[in-house]
């Protein structure tokens, strides 16, 4: 899939695009179907709500689940980024955002690339997300809300919020959000399952939280240029992935066909066994996330 002109421009612009209906209900099932079994999981790599309970984000996916993995590997999601940077890119995160319904809490403003930069090292902001929404998005779910433009400010300065989700986050805080709405005013993508969204790193965006009856799952491929990988080791390696060969994409209609798989995912070695054992890393908490700010602050 390639970008025209208009659409490179349009970007350039906004920071972002959006394709409503671009991968087919058909497609969109597939992914749904494989999203509970993921969910009922006990791993690490799956953040929950501050209730315990609730899934918020499951990282990781395209490690451990076929399907997931040939998502991470589409044409639809991968083309336009190698395109836009003009170089290969790597999987620097990949995450199911649950949303769900009456549970799902709020996703302060922020950058990513804030927190890219911040926490993993990342030099420059050559990263975007692609985000497709397996789920119907409508303004009662808790849609993504963007500030058109915001891309354009850079990298803006941040706080290390610990307590409002269950999820460390650098965020802005209320003035800025309000002079770059100024500015940029706001704008929420919704749509049917299957839309996508590509966005820029510096965007600043968020959302609210879901109080309606209807989830709202989205799948984020982070794709970060491999020349611009990021250079520390603070977060565990299924948020931060520390392999940084380029995604081989796969056929278009990869998603529909049984014979082409996904996994092993390129350069990436699952071991289950220590994933289980009580001594594997621990889930990546605000608690957690404060102790490693402590001792990054004491070895400066």
């Amino acid at each position: 899939m390639k970008l025209t002109q208009q659409q490179l421009e349009q970007f350039e612009r906004d920071g972002y695009l959006f394709f409503p209906s671009l991968f087919s209900e058909q497609e969109m099932k597939v992914l749904r179907d494989e999203v509970p079994a993921i969910y009922k999981e006990f791993r690490p790599e799956i953040i929950r709500e501050k209730d315990g309970v609730t899934p918020r984000t499951s990282f990781a996916a395209h490690t451990y689940s076929d399907v997931f993995a040939k998502l991470g590997r589409h044409p639809r999601m991968v083309e336009p980024v190698q395109q836009y940077f003009g170089e290969p890119v790597y999987m620097h995160q990949f995450k199911i955002n649950g949303k769900q319904a009456f549970d799902g809490d709020v996703w302060q403003w922020h950058q990513d690339y804030g927190t890219w930069y911040n926490d993993d090292g990342m030099p420059e902001p050559r990263a975007m997300n692609v985000a497709i929404f397996l789920d119907e998005v409508n303004e009662f779910n808790g849609p993504l809300y963007f500030i058109p433009g915001s891309h354009r400010e850079g990298v803006v300065a941040a706080g290390h919020d610990l307590k409002t989700t269950s999820y460390p986050l650098w965020t802005l805080d209320n003035q800025k959000v309000r002079e770059l709405v100024a500015k940029g005013g706001m704008v929420a993508p919704k749509g049917p399952s299957g839309s996508m969204i590509m966005f820029h790193g510096c965007l600043v965006h968020g959302s609210p939280s879901n109080m309606s009856p209807w989830d709202r799952v989205i799948v984020y491929l982070s794709l970060c240029t491999v020349s611009n990988h990021i250079r520390r080791a603070k977060r565990p390696p299924w948020i931060a992935h520390r392999n940084f060969m380029p995604v081989m994409t796969l056929e278009d209609d990869c998603l529909l066909k049984k014979d082409v798989r996904g996994l092993p995912w390129p350069g990436h070695e699952v071991d289950e066994d220590a994933i289980k054992r009580a001594d594997a890393p621990m889930a990546w908490t605000a608690e957690v996330a404060q102790k490693a700010d402590q001792t990054e602050a004491a070895s400066v």
